[in-house]
């Protein structure tokens, strides 16, 4: 299959615009997901995985997904947590943390998740929300100590907020 635009169509494509991009027209006002990075948590390890940003992470790799919960009987809960950095004249930092929940079975290579929940979960963090709500005691600390181990003066600059809910 050639990829030849018929004459007279303008092409669609899809518009990532970051900061030194000056676009202007058809596809403005695109998000820009440059300062954004999609962590994994399962068993109790976060790792960042931009994979997981297409739905292709480690975990997801191989795994045909339903919208059915009952589904995935034997899965494991995985979470998918998106991380916005934001940036002040002062310096860097975490603005914006959603967590999203996904159950995987590996050796039946089926999986539960509700995609819809994880672009809203995006969009929660781009706009700097700070939704966990799940996430449990080892999932928090995995995460706090990526983010720490990441870049310590990020989490020491970071919102109160964000740093009390990782910290309980």
């Amino acid at each position: 299959m050639d990829n030849i635009q018929p004459e007279g169509k303008k092409q669609i494509a899809l518009n990532i615009v970051n900061a030194k991009s000056k676009h202007k027209g058809f596809g403005a006002g695109s998000i820009d997901l440059n300062n954004v990075s999609p962590v994994i948590i399962d068993g109790g390890e976060a790792v960042i995985d931009i994979g997981a940003m297409h739905a292709k992470s480690k975990v997801e790799k191989g795994i045909k997904f339903s919208a059915n919960r009952e589904d995935v009987p034997e899965g494991r809960q995985v979470w998918l947590v998106w991380v916005a950095v934001d940036r002040t004249p002062e310096g860097q930092f975490y603005g914006g943390i959603t967590a999203c929940e996904m159950w995987i079975d590996t050796e039946a290579r089926r999986g539960w998740k509700i995609l819809a929940d994880h672009v809203n979960k995006l969009d929660g963090a781009l706009k700097r929300k700070v939704i966990v709500e799940g996430l449990g005691e080892v999932e928090k600390k995995a995460l706090k100590s990526l983010l720490v181990a990441h870049n310590d003066a990020w989490w020491d600059a970071s919102p109160e907020e964000l740093k009390a809910v990782l910290s309980e």
